[in-house]
């Protein structure tokens, strides 16, 4: 009767052998990184940020594809049907759980189509206005929208986006329906709203801070219970007795399902060293952005967060009635 052991154990030998051999190899090529929205908004700048920083990890370029449209839906699912070898990635926020409830029908499933690498950064939201919005301080800009709703226009980065989602959030804490303006991405939504075209924008710090501070824009609140670090005389929302209204935004890092594991621990420990770097981490602190810790910048931790969000924002967009088909 034939011994299977010994041919077992051949096989995992070689097994480990290969996997060490496909971690040594990697990578051997440029990589692509996926932005799910148009260039020049807050995801892209981030983006650039860590592409750059986890190439001096890698040896590698790494190059940043904004592939926009259908509130991301278009980029990501270039990622997920891209060959397995950690060369295409997704550089991605909330949208990715929360066009889980907006789309009947999704080309892929953002858990069971993806192997996370880790989260990248935490951000919090800012309320923004053009310049000439009427309003002077956050006491009369709640009054103003109170009482002017039907009048005022509030742009957003498209369905289901970071600003879409601060939006509702900060229309049913007020207790108003604004006039929404989608956009196909941040970078046109924020320049609409420095060209004066529309009134309101709740965004990114990443994108939002830079234009308040170079004086493109006005700012009113955090979108939260505390104040920002990067403005600290500006206001939280909070202060102004609204309550319910706080939103934190998470860049996280993808590869298409079955990448192999050797490769998914090399980008991991990119990952985890471009978090830890004293540049980007000064970088994303003058975007008002923050750099996660070692701990979340780990595929079990961006997991965990993502389930959370399909879980809760998920949810937010079921009860506003959102979906796209």
């Amino acid at each position: 009767m034939l011994n299977w052991r010994p041919l077992f154990g051949l096989a995992l030998a070689l097994g480990a052998f290969g996997s060490g051999a496909v971690a040594q190899d990697f990578p051997s090529k440029p990589i692509t990184m996926v932005m799910p929205y148009a260039a020049g908004g807050p995801g892209d700048a981030i983006t650039r940020l860590f592409a750059a920083a986890m190439q001096k990890t890698l040896g590698e370029q790494i190059l940043v594809d904004n592939t926009a449209g259908a509130s991301g839906t278009i980029g990501t699912a270039k990622v997920a049907r891209s060959k397995p070898d950690g060369y295409t990635l997704l550089m991605i926020h909330v949208s990715h759980a929360t066009n889980l409830a907006m789309f009947k029908a999704l080309a892929y499933h953002p858990v069971d189509d993806f192997e996370p690498i880790g989260q990248a950064t935490n951000g919090p939201m800012l309320i923004v206005a053009r310049n000439e919005f009427p309003a002077k301080d956050l006491n009369e800009f709640v009054a103003y929208v109170k009482a002017n709703a039907t009048k005022v226009s509030l742009a957003h980065a498209g369905v289901g986006s970071a600003s879409h989602l601060c939006g509702l959030m900060m229309m049913s804490a007020l207790n108003v329906q604004l006039n929404e303006i989608p956009y196909k991405g941040t970078g046109p939504a924020l320049n609409d709203l420095m060209g004066g075209q529309v009134d309101l924008l709740c965004d990114q710090t990443s994108g939002t801070v830079p234009a308040v501070k170079g004086g493109k824009i006005k700012a009113y609140a955090a979108a939260g219970k505390t104040r920002l670090a990067s403005l600290p005389g500006l206001p939280a929302i909070s202060e102004a007795g609204v309550q319910g209204f706080e939103i934190n935004i998470s860049f996280g890092l993808y590869a298409p399902k079955g990448t192999p594991r050797p490769v998914l621990d090399r980008l991991t420990d990119a990952l985890q060293k471009a978090v830890a770097d004293a540049d980007v981490r000064k970088r994303l602190e003058s975007m008002g952005v923050s750099a996660v810790s070692a701990e979340q910048a780990r595929p079990d931790a961006l997991r965990a967060h993502l389930r959370h969000e399909i879980d809760t924002l998920g949810a937010l967009l079921t009860r506003a009635g959102v979906q796209v088909n």
